[in-house]
């Protein structure tokens, strides 16, 4: 389950560069150094009505800040896959078209750009259908580009969780990774964090959370994440049902 790197927040500008001209790349030099040449580019690009957002490239360089963006990085490493990653586009819509319509005018151009991921957070219990799943992917490959599920989590609006919200969010997290399964050029899955320990969910939604496959609630189960020569043991974890609907989605 664990075979990939995801830089997670490490990256980012204000991590990087806490303070303007402070620089600190301690952190994203770990991740540099374990990575391969596969990355995410592009991220956010869209409002949710599928207009641009506003940011300092947009400002500066206008909608081709996103053709200079993926030529450069192309200029760099030729080997590179080459992402456009957003939120909000993993089921039919206005911004989900905007997104396709993008890859058109870059394929149209001859702008690089190999595959587009999908965010997928979602809130339990309000997981598209696997069928409008499946039909979004497909409208991004028949574009010829591949697609992911890069950054997978279904919270809880409410705390704490319930039988019947884990069964739910059981059946959710099969859904997604069943779509995935169903479309040939979805490569790959990212869950958005393993264990609720971690989950950015809290600190963006007060209130909501156990989004993750595994919690912190059982002192009899442990965990060990092998990163480089580094061992760190996350004690006092539990499986949750989630876990089982990740295992049936890609059994299928």
């Amino acid at each position: 389950m664990f075979g990939q790197i995801t830089a997670a927040n490490s990256m980012k500008w204000d991590a990087t560069e806490p303070a303007l001209g402070e620089f600190t790349f301690d952190q994203a030099d770990v991740i540099f150094n374990l990575s391969q040449s596969n990355g995410q580019i592009l991220r956010e690009p869209f409002n949710d009505d599928g207009t641009f957002g506003t940011d300092v490239f947009l400002s500066v360089l206008g909608t081709d800040y996103i053709n200079i963006t993926l030529n450069a990085a192309r200029a760099a490493d030729p080997n590179a896959k080459l992402y456009i990653n957003e939120f909000n586009i993993e089921f039919p819509g206005p911004k989900s078209t905007a997104m396709q319509n993008l890859v058109k005018s870059l394929k149209a151009s001859g702008t690089p750009i190999d595959g587009i991921g999908l965010q997928s957070h979602f809130i339990v219990g309000e997981v598209p259908s696997m069928a409008a799943l499946v039909q979004n992917m497909e409208a991004f490959t028949a574009l010829g580009v591949e697609v992911a599920i890069t950054e997978l989590d279904v919270r809880m609006m409410t705390l704490p969780s319930t039988p019947a919200l884990l069964a739910q969010q059981k059946t959710d997290y099969e859904t997604v990774i069943s779509a995935c399964m169903a479309v040939s050029d979805c490569v790959g899955v990212t869950i958005w964090d393993f264990t609720d320990k971690f989950s950015w969910v809290p600190g963006a939604f007060p209130g909501q959370g156990a989004a993750c496959p595994w919690d912190e609630v059982c002192p009899f189960y442990t965990l060990i994440v092998v990163i480089s020569i580094n061992v760190e043991i996350l004690q006092n974890l539990v499986q949750k049902p989630a876990f089982d609907g990740i295992a049936i989605g890609f059994a299928t």
